[in-house]
């Protein structure tokens, strides 16, 4: 079942979070399906939010996985492509299921609607739930063996959160959610209601100006950490090409509550490859 298995996580993983998916587009072999099985699982906890009603279906959703992780019902879950794929790769490079678990702990802010305190708590929801995939596909690359990329996982994962929530402002803020640090937004005299009603203002458009300023510190971090690392780890980071370029496209948009503009897949794809040939 293995190798259908793979096949249907990356098809989902496709359909589900098509910037991760084209990034494994730069690896290959076993390390790609197994880099693939770990972003779809992730995509599919991350979407739990947008699939349910309410947060009580969510948390059953999120406790299916966790039981799956920790060996509970393991006939029935292998069932799931997606997850006997992503427990074949666990076996295969030993990935730390504590890890993952942690990682769907931190989702289940995503299941209710209390507002992002500040920064570091956004950066510590970072960590859990982005830089943890930066880290682990690494560890892939590397054979399961653990090594240390902190700086490099840690400053691209926060950037990556940042700059994709930046990106899915006036969504998030539709559903009557605040997942960017709320104290950046109070500082700068943003109430909740103007959030929630998409009403501009110069207070929100310096706010949201002052997170994309630290998104570009710490790509800026992530690039510098990234340089020192073996070549046969940098794939697992090409994703900073992409990220770098929706950072600027974030300028041009006509509206602080409307889609981001973004690249088509096939200026990305080369992103992706021209990055990763000059980075090996």
């Amino acid at each position: 079942m293995a190798e259908a298995s793979f096949a249907h996580a990356a098809e989902a993983l496709r359909q589900n979070d098509r910037d991760r998916y084209l990034s494994t587009l730069v690896l290959s072999g076993a390390h790609r399906d197994a880099v693939t099985a770990l972003y779809a699982f992730n995509a599919d906890v991350a979407s739990i939010r947008d699939r349910v009603s309410d947060p009580a279906p969510g948390e059953i959703r999120l406790q299916w996985w966790s039981d799956a992780l920790e060996g509970e019902e393991h006939g029935a879950v292998r069932q799931n492509p997606v997850a006997d794929a992503l427990l074949d790769t666990i076996g295969r490079y030993f990935i730390p299921a504590g890890t993952l678990l942690r990682l769907i702990g931190a989702r289940r802010f995503d299941l209710y609607d209390d507002p992002m305190p500040d920064l570091e708590t956004f950066e510590g929801y970072a960590g859990e739930t982005v830089s943890t995939l930066y880290q682990l596909a690494a560890m892939i690359l590397n054979e399961g063996e653990t090594i240390e990329t902190g700086d490099a996982a840690g400053h691209l994962g926060v950037a990556h959160a940042m700059i994709g929530h930046i990106r899915a402002f006036g969504h998030v803020s539709a559903q009557g959610r605040i997942m960017l640090p709320w104290s950046i937004f109070a500082a700068n005299g943003v109430r909740e209601g103007e959030i929630f009603s998409g009403t501009e203002s110069e207070g929100l458009s310096e706010a949201l100006g002052q997170i994309g300023e630290l998104a570009a510190e710490h790509l800026g971090k992530a690039e510098a950490a990234i340089a020192a690392l073996p070549g046969r780890l940098k794939p697992a980071f090409a994703s900073i090409a992409v990220l770098k370029a929706q950072l600027g496209l974030l300028a041009r948009k006509p509206g602080l509550f409307v889609p981001a503009p973004d690249e088509p897949d096939w200026r990305k794809i080369m992103r992706l490859a021209w990055w990763s040939w000059r980075n090996r």
